[in-house]
C-alpha cells in the first residue's frame, strides 16, 4: 500500500498544480521564443505532458525589440492552431500578450489593439533595468479603465528584491495581482530569483503560476523540476490559492 502511494505521488508530482497556462512564448516567430512552428508543436507537446489543457500565449509587446501587432500575432496564433491540429495535438490554444510598460503599448492600448484575457485580465511588465515612472499611477489607470492588471514574474527584478522588498506589499495591497514564473521556483534564473518567489508564496502574493517557457531548456528545467520535493512542496503550500484556472472564463 505504502507502495503504491509512493507510485501515485510521484504521478502527481510529474504535473503541474494548474491547467491554463496564462505565460509562455510558443507562437512560432515572433518574439525571442519558439522560431519556428515545428518547435511550437513540440514544445505545447511537453506542456500537454505537464497536465496543461489551456494555454493563453503570451508573445512580447515591447517597443525597443518587439512591437508586435494582432497583424503580426493573429497569423502566427492561426498557424499554429493548424499545426497542433495537423499533429493530432487537442489544447484549447488562444493569446494575449506580455506586455511592457513603455509608449509603444501605451499607444496600442489606447487604440484598442491589445488582445487581454479573457474579462479584461491583463499581463504587463516592468522594464527589467528599473521601475516605469509613475507605475503607480498606471496601475490604478487600467482599473479604473476596468482593466485587471497582473504583473509578469514580480520576483524577477532586482530593484525590488534587492533594494525595494516593500514593493511587493505595496502593489499587492494596491490590488496589483501577481504572476510567478515556475522556472523561478525550479531554480532556471538564479537563486535570488528562487528564494523571491518562495518568500511571495508565504506571504500569499501568488496569484497565478506560469511557464513562461520559451524553449527546449527551459522545458528541461521544468521537467527536471517537477519530479522533486520543491515542487511538492511549493505547490502543496499554493493550494486553492492560484487563479489560473478560476477567473479565465
Amino acid at each position: 500500500m505504502a507502495f503504491f502511494s509512493f507510485l501515485s505521488r510521484k504521478s502527481e508530482s510529474a504535473r503541474l498544480p494548474f491547467r491554463t497556462d496564462i505565460h509562455c512564448h510558443i507562437l512560432p516567430g515572433v518574439d525571442d521564443g519558439s522560431p519556428d512552428v515545428e518547435t511550437s508543436v513540440e514544445l505545447v507537446k511537453r506542456m500537454r505532458n505537464w497536465g496543461l489543457d489551456r494555454i493563453i500565449a503570451t508573445p512580447h509587446i515591447t517597443e525597443a525589440t518587439f512591437p508586435n501587432t494582432p497583424d503580426v500575432l493573429d497569423p502566427a496564433l492561426h498557424e499554429l492552431e493548424d499545426a497542433l491540429k495537423n499533429a493530432g495535438v487537442d489544447v484549447d490554444l488562444s493569446r494575449a500578450s506580455e506586455n511592457r510598460i513603455d509608449d509603444f503599448f501605451r499607444a496600442e492600448l489606447a487604440a484598442g489593439q491589445i488582445t487581454t484575457f479573457p474579462n479584461r485580465y491583463i499581463l504587463v511588465e516592468n522594464s527589467f533595468i528599473q521601475e516605469p515612472w509613475q507605475l503607480d499611477q498606471f496601475l490604478f489607470d487600467l482599473k479604473i479603465q476596468g482593466y485587471n492588471p497582473i504583473m509578469a514574474h514580480p520576483e524577477r527584478f532586482h530593484y525590488y528584491f534587492e533594494e525595494h522588498p516593500e514593493r511587493y506589499d505595496q502593489l499587492h495591497r494596491a490590488g496589483v495581482l501577481f504572476q510567478v514564473n515556475v522556472l523561478s521556483l525550479a531554480g532556471g534564473y538564479t537563486k535570488k530569483e528562487k528564494r523571491t518567489a518562495e518568500k511571495l508564496i508565504e506571504k500569499g502574493y501568488v496569484d497565478f503560476l506560469g511557464t513562461d517557457l520559451h524553449n527546449f531548456r527551459h522545458a528541461d528545467v521544468i521537467d527536471a523540476y517537477l519530479t522533486t520535493k520543491d515542487a511538492r512542496r511549493h505547490f502543496d503550500a499554493l493550494e486553492n490559492r492560484l487563479l489560473n484556472d478560476k477567473v479565465f472564463i
